[in-house]
């Protein structure tokens, strides 16, 4: 079954192979069979594409439900026999606790319910602070995350970013900025223990052309840079979620074109992932894959 719903997935049997690390010839073998068992083709095969048949597409939505069923189940066999148990700690970095999150918590908390998860903020002067020091397991934290000793896994959140300026600012009243025309304009720079290319990423010191970005004074909190903003001692690129959970009258939020998204992934030490890890990190990719992909916004 597995070879069906993956082919029903990419419809292409190379990728299906690929991903099973099987041959194209076992695939297609192990589709014939499966279609002769039930007396009528499931796939269309062309020399250019594969697609289901509504026989096929049928076949699918009865059978996806009870193969994740069954994928729990032997999850949480598997869990109970290495002993997944105990207390999981999950740091989040402010919003990165995004939209899957409750579902990752539920899948993870079905099947593994001898585990508890204690989730514990983390903040951006430290986004990897608490990891390397043992006071969390894991992060849901924002990428990019370049180093030796840590693992990044699945992506559970993909947003793009806004500008947020003071309500008297020249951009307050505009649709959308662009990157380039924060050459005039000043940002703040971080205090705290986070990576250099981590907060380059999120506040970008050039345009897309080269031209500097000032940046003032660091900040430690999200909440200090929000007083600052709207103090108008500056403006700053953030997450589009701000507009969700941080709406203020004192600050506007326009959509920041030039940047790449702003992602959140899972991420542990390489060399602590222990069951617990694995077991969390599977739900995560699974989560995941049951939503189509990362949440956007």
């Amino acid at each position: 079954m597995d070879a069906f719903l993956v082919l029903a997935e990419e419809l292409h049997f190379g990728r299906t192979a690929e991903r099973l690390h099987l041959t194209q010839a076992r695939v297609s073998q192990t589709i014939r069979k499966l279609e002769r068992r039930i007396g009528a083709p499931l796939f269309e095969r062309t020399s250019r594409r594969v697609a289901l048949t509504p026989l096929g597409e049928r076949f699918r939505d009865d059978l996806a439900p009870l193969h994740r069923e069954l994928a729990n189940a032997l999850a949480r066999a598997q869990a109970a026999a290495r002993g997944v148990d105990g207390s999981l700690r999950v740091g989040f970095l402010g919003l990165a606790a995004g939209e899957l999150t409750p579902k990752l918590l539920e899948t993870f908390a079905q099947r593994h319910p001898r585990c508890e998860v204690v989730m514990r903020e983390t903040h951006f002067n430290d986004p990897l602070g608490p990891l390397r020091s043992g006071e969390v397991d894991l992060l849901l934290t924002r990428l990019p995350v370049e180093e030796p000793d840590l693992t990044v896994g699945p992506v559970l959140l993909s947003e793009p970013r806004v500008l947020a300026v003071p309500t008297r600012h020249r951009f307050a009243r505009r649709e959308r900025v662009s990157l380039d025309e924060l050459a005039g304009e000043t940002t703040f720079g971080v205090a705290g223990a986070a990576p250099d290319y981590w907060w380059d990423f999120h506040v970008p010191p050039t345009t897309a052309d080269g031209r500097p970005i000032r940046r003032r004074e660091s900040v430690s909190t999200f909440q200090e840079l929000l007083a600052l903003v709207a103090a108008g001692r500056g403006v700053s690129p953030l997450a589009a979620s701000v507009r969700i959970y941080h709406n203020r009258p004192d600050v506007v939020f326009v959509p920041l074109d030039g940047v790449p998204p702003t992602d959140v992934a899972v991420v542990w030490r390489t060399a602590s992932a222990t069951a617990r890890v694995r077991a969390f990190v599977r739900a995560a990719e699974d989560t995941v894959a049951a939503n189509g992909g990362p949440a956007t916004r």
